[in-house]
């Protein structure tokens, strides 16, 4: 049976009951505003925020780099940005905006998330209609003492700065950035980032152009970049024995994040180092036994081997967290 690149897919999501939806979306959307940027440049850019605190409404940097005016608008009514508190390196501005009359969210903690988790995102289509998309946590990845979350809520540019809510509409995250190419590369700042933002008021400074010179994390050259990215490019470029160095070093250095040796596994198996693929998704599993692509890669390994035992408890732990992985590894099962 011959090994096939996965190219991930939309999950099939079972949404909640449409009242519950739409009260979800009228009590949250009060909280979800429109960001509207005068750019130094001229001309205008437009993006979200989420109201994190009496007049402090929480957005991604990219979305207000070039300001030299920010106004929040809701309906009719418009609000002007005094000023902000940036956060560069993470894509986190927070905006003061000390006229705002509207509520505040709950902030969640992303140790409290899991993957198969159901999650809500809500921002601006283009910066004009607000969009909602219902999805799951795909990957929790560490980085700078939190967790980056990459979930299946579908976003475009005009969402930055929107909110990820769990079930409980806790704000977990804020929509940041896509990776091109893969329907699930969809990705949130995690809001422990933002509790830190908040509790640091010095930062606050009149609004103007942030330094051209500093970059976030995930807008660096890809040897500054987390190695969560670094890994993901690699396997899009398939630069398979790449993609092994890096995650080998990865896991020598963590040996206690699942992420590096999911991605050894991955790469090891595209090599044909079929023993040491196994057990790299096995510890993968031992250390989180919920991961989507852990599991879809172990099956085939398994069925590869005629194990079609495992190979089925693979694809029925899946079931439950990636419906569409578990689908097509059921295809590779039942191939004659």
């Amino acid at each position: 049976m011959q090994l096939f690149r996965i190219a991930l897919l939309s999950l099939g999501l079972v949404a909640p009951a449409q009242a519950q939806v739409d009260a979800a979306v009228v009590s949250m959307g009060a909280s979800v505003l429109k960001i509207e940027v005068q750019r130094v440049q001229g001309g205008y850019s437009l993006g979200s925020g989420v109201v994190v605190g009496p007049g402090k409404i929480v957005t991604n940097c990219h979305v207000t780099r070039d300001a030299v005016q920010i106004h929040v608008l809701r309906g009719g009514a418009r609000w002007h940005v005094e000023a902000q508190a940036s956060d560069i390196a993470h894509d986190l501005c927070l905006l003061h905006v000390p006229q705002l009359q509207a509520s505040a969210v709950g902030l969640g903690r992303t140790d409290d998330l899991r993957v198969g988790q159901p999650l809500l995102a809500l921002g601006y289509t283009g910066g004009t209609v607000m969009q909602r998309s219902h999805g799951n946590v795909v990957a929790l990845h560490r980085h700078d003492g939190s967790q980056v979350i990459q979930s299946s809520n579908w976003f475009n540019s005009g969402a930055s700065g929107g909110g990820l809510f769990d079930s409980e509409l806790n704000l977990v995250g804020i929509l940041t950035y896509r990776m091109r190419g893969a329907a699930l590369h969809y990705f949130a700042a995690p809001a422990d980032w933002v509790r830190a933002l908040l509790d640091d008021k010095a930062r606050l400074r009149p609004v103007r152009a942030l330094p051209r010179d500093q970059s976030a994390y995930w807008q660096r050259q890809s040897a500054d970049q987390p190695r969560f990215l670094r890994a993901a490019q690699l396997e899009r470029e398939r630069e398979w024995p790449a993609l092994a160095e890096l995650a080998t070093q990865w896991a020598s250095d963590d040996s206690l994040d699942a992420e590096p040796w999911t991605w050894r596994g991955i790469a090891l198996a595209h090599m044909r180092r079929l023993g040491a693929a196994r057990t790299s998704l096995e510890q993968a599993l031992v250390l989180e036994p919920n991961l989507g692509d852990a599991l879809f890669w172990l099956g085939l390994l398994h069925a590869q081997r005629g194990r079609f035992g495992d190979a089925r408890e693979a694809q029925s732990r899946l079931a439950a967290l990636q419906p569409e992985l578990a689908r097509k590894l059921g295809l590779v099962i039942d191939r004659p």
